[in-house]
């Protein structure tokens, strides 16, 4: 297992992060401590969650994932939740989820009730890296590619948030915080802040990353290299589009069968760019899913890589992937698809 430091600290991460946000759903806790098991054996110290999840969630299942993750924790003991770094997120306004807090909103009550829940659902004391889920502010994200009116009715709060944040972190409930979903503008006024008023830093930011969506690689990626922010690239496989197992009108059971909203990677150019993926691989002697996970594991912006699944047989396949190196020719064959189908899933 290759590791790297979290930004402005000495915290060693695995270059593999676990994502979680099948378990209480998709998983049941003892399939999710099965995961965590084998991710540990390998090699992985990075665990990622959130206070929403299990996706798809309601009311009666919400917290569940971080609770599957606590009772682990609790199984482990002390001395192995030191070794490992716990990330968790904060949701925000503008996703139906009332049911969460009302308001959903980051001020310092929802910040403060969402950290203390999130640390008695994980059994712990402190979270390694807290992150907020999306933005307050409406903005493009979530299959939409760009900003066409600005979100009148927000206040900038970016000076208030972090201040928060820095009580948090003196306490010792938090250690380090990163955003999620956010785009060059959050980014950089959350580092202006936080230089101008020496305040917390946002180390890290988790966004979208894949064959199928390289928009970070506009304008988020410069600043990222810049600024010594690093990327969690999440959904590096599309949701399991990038597995090749829907081509050809497949459909077995999967995510976006359960959950039909997910609409993000099921487009008719998202649908053609993977075909031409899946026929490189194949001549690469490569897998679909090798090829995407190298893809991203690769690139200089991405810190990090969250994966997800839902079975083991699914979880040693993603891992077995970063083991594999793409040659330049291979690089140079992707971009050409790029070029024909863009981003097809923003």
């Amino acid at each position: 297992m290759k590791f790297t430091t979290l930004p402005n600290s000495t915290i060693k991460i695995s270059k593999i992060c676990l994502g979680t946000m099948t378990f209480g759903n998709q998983n049941s806790e003892a399939e999710a401590h099965s995961q965590m098991d084998y991710a540990v054996e390998r090699g992985i110290n990075f665990i990622d969650t959130a206070e929403m999840y299990p996706i798809g969630g309601n009311e009666h299942i919400f917290g569940s994932t971080e609770r599957h993750i606590g009772s682990w924790l609790n199984k482990i003991g002390t001395s192995e939740r030191e070794k490992l770094v716990v990330a968790t997120k904060i949701a925000g306004p503008n996703r139906g989820m009332e049911y969460i807090r009302k308001p959903l909103d980051f001020s310092k009550k929802s910040i403060h009730e969402a950290v203390d829940l999130s640390l008695k659902n994980l059994q712990t004391d402190y979270i390694d890296l807290y992150q907020m889920h999306w933005p307050e502010r409406i903005m493009n994200m979530f299959g939409q590619r760009g900003l066409t009116q600005i979100d009148t009715k927000w206040q900038d709060n970016f000076f208030d948030v972090l201040t928060v944040y820095d009580g948090l972190i003196k306490e010792g409930k938090i250690k380090h915080i990163g955003v999620s979903n956010e785009n060059p503008y959050g980014v950089m006024r959350f580092l202006h802040e936080s230089e101008k008023h020496n305040l917390p830093r946002i180390a890290t930011i988790q966004n979208p990353y894949s064959l199928l969506n390289r928009l970070f690689e506009v304008g988020l990626s410069e600043i990222c290299m810049r600024e010594n922010v690093g990327l969690l690239a999440y959904s590096p496989l599309a949701f399991g589009v990038l597995s090749g197992k829907y081509l050809n009108g497949n459909k077995p059971e999967y995510r976006m069968s359960r959950f039909p909203q997910f609409t993000r990677y099921t487009g008719e150019n998202a649908t053609k760019a993977t075909q031409l993926y899946n026929d490189l691989a194949q001549a690469s002697g490569l897998t679909l899913i090798q090829m995407a996970e190298a893809f991203v594991h690769q690139q200089p912006f991405v810190m990090s890589t969250i994966i997800g699944a839902t079975s083991m047989e699914q979880l040693k396949q993603n891992i077995d992937a970063f083991e594999v190196v793409l040659s330049p020719e291979v690089l140079s064959e992707i971009n050409r698809i790029q070029e024909l189908h863009p981003n097809p899933a923003p």
